[in-house]
């Protein structure tokens, strides 16, 4: 580039930045009334990107980036952080989002190419002769939540979604029923499931606490015991309400749409996907995928790398040494990769403006830090999370738990996994010791509540990824569990209450 161009760029960018050193405010307040103000602006940017994806203005992908994008901005020009700072936090971001999108590009390639072999329509067609499945909606429901129930074992959401999604998904297709209801029965099974020792949610409250994960996990036993059960009530219930709508093989949907029809339909589609069927191999293809699992659930190697290892032996396997029909089979499936992967980009910003805090070496402190230093700059959200601390009504201090818990469903839309118990939680236990309420109470309320709404949170990488896989917009997933999982939490705080493990 031409010397006198590059001298004019360089003028410009000075002045650029000497309009933004004359123009920082934030540098003038005093620190509690400039994270008052970042509070506020956090809490506005989240509510400009809920209300962008509810009114499908645009993809998830986008609002994630430009309204993050456009606090980020704000932040610059009021002092709080330059240009350096914003891009490091945007970096931090990614780490926390890229192994999942990972994952969830070769989940989805690893999924299709055992849907393009044919293993999942002889699944499908087992199932569907079982007496207690065949053609029985309620049947498919009580399956999927134990599904979740099981395969959340072992704490970990993206792992649970890509066992419980792939192996419903064609069956409540072929039966008519809702997808957003696959997901929202997979998800309070999930959140019941994650207040195990070894779950994210446990493990953070302990350490926050102080004490052993598996003592507190002792203390939240009944109530998980009881939301298991009410997960699979609500999954009847779930059965009943799509009964009832015309789900079933051949229920008032099924006839409405046309049998014969739909019949025709798959049988070209069959006809299409000749080619890629390997009904001969499907042994092997389940003892893959069993391997695949068995990795998962091993927790040695980053969940995004039984995947990987899975897909390309899927490969050679089904479709041997062929450069050519490789590239086929990935180009069928590229297109919802790269979408999913797109909004995991986007969530990558988002997250890494919201949740992290800047020390005074300009090094990103992450959201898992417990005690920030006295110089540091608190994130987005923490300065959100003292908000909510401050616009609690005094007499409600006796009966906190009672009151975060309620909150703890809306408030999971704002706040991620860490920031919520690394940031929030702390802050909740000194207001507690303010008017003599116990930490362990604030806690259980929490962690219990909490798990509940983890899987419709959009701050949560795999909510993102559950929502791919089940071919459901985030808005149109969290609008169907919203108020379920916010009732279902507050039954799950009254059984706390009950047991004396909330007073009131």
């Amino acid at each position: 580039m031409p010397d006198p161009i590059l001298a004019v760029l360089h003028k410009i960018g000075q002045f650029v930045q000497k309009a933004i050193d004359f123009i920082q405010i934030f540098k003038w307040m005093k620190p509690e009334t400039c994270n008052l103000i970042i509070g506020i602006l956090g809490l506005l940017t989240i509510v400009a990107i809920v209300l962008t994806l509810f009114k499908s203005k645009t993809q998830p992908a986008i609002a994630f980036i430009v309204w993050p994008a456009i606090l980020g901005l704000l932040l610059v020009i009021g002092g709080r952080h330059n240009f350096d700072d914003l891009a490091a936090m945007v970096k931090s971001g990614f780490n926390s989002t890229g192994p999942t999108a990972a994952l969830f590009v070769f989940s989805v390639l690893y999924f299709g190419i055992m849907t393009d072999a044919g293993m999942f329509d002889k699944i499908i067609n087992a199932l569907m002769k079982i007496g207690f499945i065949r053609n029985s909606v309620i049947g498919v429901c009580i399956l999927t939540a134990v599904i979740a129930l099981i395969g959340h074992l072992d704490g970990g959401g993206a792992s649970t979604f890509c066992i419980v999604i792939p192996a419903m998904l064609p069956i409540y297709k072929r039966m008519h029923m809702r997808k957003t209801t696959l997901l929202r029965i997979a998800v309070l099974g999930m959140g019941v499931l994650n207040l195990m020792p070894w779950a994210g949610p446990t493990m953070r409250a302990a350490s926050v606490m102080g004490m052993e994960a598996g003592a507190l996990w002792g203390k939240l036993l009944p109530i998980q015991i009881f939301g298991i059960v009410l997960a699979i009530v609500h999954a009847v219930l779930a059965g009943i309400q799509e009964k009832r709508r015309g789900a079933g093989v051949n229920g008032k949907l099924a006839r409405e749409e046309g049998e014969i029809a739909m019949e025709e339909a798959e049988q070209q589609a069959a006809a299409a996907n000749s080619e890629l069927a390997r009904p001969k191999l499907f042994v092997v293809n389940i003892l893959l995928t069993l391997g695949v699992i068995a990795m998962l659930i091993w927790d040695v190697f980053p969940s995004y790398v039984p995947f990987m290892i899975g897909t390309a032996l899927a490969l050679f396997i089904n479709y041997g040494l062929s450069a050519k029909m490789h590239k086929k089979i990935i180009n069928l499936h590229a297109g919802p990769a790269l979408m999913m992967c797109s909004t995991l980009m986007g969530a990558a910003v988002l997250m890494g403006i919201l949740t992290s805090s800047m020390g005074a070496d300009g090094a990103v402190i992450s959201a898992k830090t417990l005690e920030l230093p006295a110089d540091a700059l608190p994130s987005v959200v923490r300065c959100l999370a003292g908000i909510v601390a401050k616009i609690l009504p005094k007499f409600l201090g006796q009966n906190l738990p009672l009151v975060i818990g309620i909150l703890s469903v809306p408030l999971a839309l704002a706040f991620d996994t860490d920031s919520y118990f690394y940031g929030m939680l702390p802050v909740m236990i000194a207001i507690g010791q303010s008017f003599g309420v116990e930490a362990l109470p604030i806690a259980i309320a929490m962690v219990v509540c909490r798990n509940c709404a983890t899987f419709i949170s959009p701050m949560v990488p795999a909510t993102l990824l559950g929502t791919g896989l089940a071919e459901v917009e985030i808005k149109d997933h969290i609008k169907a569990c919203f108020l379920y999982v916010w009732l279902f939490s507050i039954l799950c705080m009254l059984v706390g209450v009950l047991f004396g493990l909330i007073p009131i």
